[in-house]
């Protein structure tokens, strides 16, 4: 209700002066004049009152005698209203016969026709405001006249009465909102049905703090419009935007009525709630959805069964966070659709791409419920998630190939054992690199089937031939595994770009030297070239290189040729006097004698 003009003539019947002398002062609307004690007493306006204005009343400055006119007057007491105050009934020489302090409860009743206190007591508080103050002198014929009240008040009696307004109303009033703040963008208002969290800042009308949930730092959680709250404030929070405050004031018959609450709220007390709404949903509410970017193309969406990771922020609906894995520097990694997540986050997460970024709006009944979750979320507290999917992989993945660039002669392509030489670009899904082979003096090199690189990468580069390149995507059960690796996250599915440069036949594992077609038949004597039943390490080099040069044997490659034909060597001369013998190339097991020099 907007503030009014305060009346100075009507209920009171006041009938300013003509003029003020030099000895007065006016001040609202009134003229008072200076006694010889310079304190403010009323003008004697003698004759010019009419008969309905017998009842004098002064209202004092907060200056003099600590009686106080209020700065703000929001609206005066008129013939209708119900009051509420106290008072202290004196005579003219200061007696006391009557006080509602010392009864322990304010006076309440109806001004007006059907008032139930003396006429001019009824009279003297119709234009007050609420912690207005005024000291009303009411003459015998507007008291209790020539009877007067048994022996507590005697016959023609004037009467001084000290009133402090603590409050008015009407049966006409309703639940009066005043909006203090709005924020731009409300998406949803309170409806009826819907459960709300907010603070609030309980006060009487006369600025009486009697309650707050500031003070026990919770919200107040509640349906709206199911009769959980008092009517006035069930009316009040309707249209209420998350982030708005408003100011509720509540007539006693919408807020606690005649019997008022314990020792907080007198009986027939207007209220007033300045709330802060904190939260709202309805229990119907399902998880809100609100993509925000995809990148193209989106070639796979996540599942139920999938194993994610991503990274979120997370806040509640007036934007206070309460959690992002951005400050541990960790996404968050879980299986979609298991219950391993609160179930909103569960819906939340199908349907994804890689690298896709969506907000997720998830209601309590969807997340941590009516009890919330420790000191972190509140209960009833509804969540919003800011997400950014990272990767995510099934545990049945295969290693995934696609072929980016073929050369035109690609016949000749690398298995097991072969030595290669190429170049590589890794990456996670989502762009982020991780290494690469042009951060290195020198071109990576690895012999396919030893088990020198992760299985996925061994996958990828098998069946290259020179010049292909390719684009080769590892899970992680076929890369580093829950347990990360060097620069790796847990969990990380992989990208590699690839392109082999070189490739060198190998021979099996465990072999130095391999034969490509039938070896000589004898061997022994193909090898001694000089004829003297012996041969030196000298004359077996010249032996293997031969063969090797002529296309008929294969030396493991990657390795300088002289060692492995010095190894070779060295495996043959069994008593080790630095020559092989015929003897010496037959070399017995666990099972027997192997024929036919296959150890070479």
């Amino acid at each position: 209700m907007p503030p009014r003009t305060r009346r100075r003539s009507g209920a009171l019947c006041w009938r300013p002066p003509r003029t003020a002398t030099a000895a007065s002062t006016k001040k609202d609307g009134r003229v008072y004049e200076k006694g010889a004690g310079s304190s403010p007493e009323t003008r004697h306006f003698g004759d010019d009152l009419s008969a309905c204005c017998r009842a004098a009343v002064w209202v004092f400055n907060s200056q003099i005698r600590g009686y106080s006119l209020p700065t703000l007057c929001a609206r005066e007491v008129q013939q209708g209203d119900y009051v509420r105050y106290h008072y202290t009934g004196t005579f003219t020489n200061g007696t006391k016969f009557d006080s509602s302090l010392d009864k322990g409860a304010p006076f309440m009743g109806l001004v007006g026709s059907e008032s139930k206190v003396i006429p001019g007591l009824d009279r003297g508080v119709q234009g007050m405001c609420v912690n207005e103050r005024r000291k009303i002198t009411i003459p015998p014929h507007l008291g209790y006249g020539v009877t007067g009240a048994g022996s507590v008040i005697p016959p023609d009696t004037t009467l001084v009465f000290d009133v402090v307004l603590l409050d008015v109303w009407n049966k006409a009033d309703k639940a009066e909102i005043r909006t203090l703040f709005r924020p731009q963008g409300c998406r949803r208002s309170v409806q009826r049905s819907d459960f709300v969290r907010y603070h609030y800042n309980g006060t009487l009308l006369n600025g009486t703090v009697f309650d707050s949930s500031y003070w026990r730092n919770i919200t107040y959680n509640t349906y709206v419009g199911r009769g959980e709250l008092i009517k006035g404030m069930d009316e009040g929070l309707l249209g209420t935007c998350i982030g708005e405050r408003r100011s509720v004031i509540i007539p006693p018959f919408l807020a606690y009525g005649e019997k008022g609450y314990g020792s907080k709220v007198p009986a027939y007390a207007t209220v007033i709630f300045d709330v802060l709404l904190v939260d709202v949903f309805n229990v119907k509410d399902d998880v809100q959805l609100e993509v925000q970017d995809i990148p193209q193309p989106c070639r796979r969406k996540a599942q139920a069964g999938d194993f994610i990771r991503y990274h979120y922020n997370g806040t509640f609906q007036d934007g206070t966070p309460f959690d992002s894995s951005y400050q541990r520097n960790s996404t968050y990694n879980t299986y979609i659709g298991l219950g391993h997540v609160i179930a909103g986050m569960d819906k939340a997460l199908l349907g994804v791409c890689v690298g896709e970024r969506r907000r997720v709006t998830i209601p309590p009944h969807l997340a941590y419920g009516e009890n919330g979750t420790g000191s972190l979320i509140p209960a009833s507290a509804v969540l919003i998630f800011d997400l950014h999917i990272i990767d995510f992989h099934n545990p049945s993945d295969s290693v995934d190939i696609r072929v980016t660039h073929t050369p035109a002669e690609c016949s000749d392509t690398c298995t097991t054992n072969d030595l290669i030489t190429y170049r590589y670009n890794c990456s996670l899904l989502d762009g982020t690199r991780l290494y690469s082979s042009d951060d290195y003096a020198r071109l990576p090199q690895v012999t396919l089937g030893q088990g020198a690189v992760i299985e996925g990468l061994e996958k990828g580069l098998q069946g290259m031939c020179v010049g292909e390149r390719r684009e080769v995507t590892v899970p992680p059960h076929f890369g580093h595994g829950q347990d990360g690796g060097s620069g790796v996250p847990s969990s990380a599915v992989l990208l590699f770009e690839l392109e082999l440069l070189e490739l060198q036949r190998g021979v099996p594992e465990g072999y130095l030297f391999l034969w490509l077609e039938d070896s000589p038949e004898p061997l022994f004597p193909a090898m001694d070239l000089n004829h003297n039943q012996e041969v030196p390490l000298e004359e077996f080099t010249d032996f293997i290189k031969l063969q090797v040069l002529e296309g008929r044997g294969r030396l493991r490659p990657g390795v300088d040729s002289d060692v492995i034909i010095r190894d070779m060597f060295t495996n043959q001369d069994q008593n080790s006097d630095g020559k092989i013998t015929a003897n010496e190339l037959r070399v017995q097991t666990d099972h027997g004698e192997i024929p036919d020099h296959e150890e070479l």
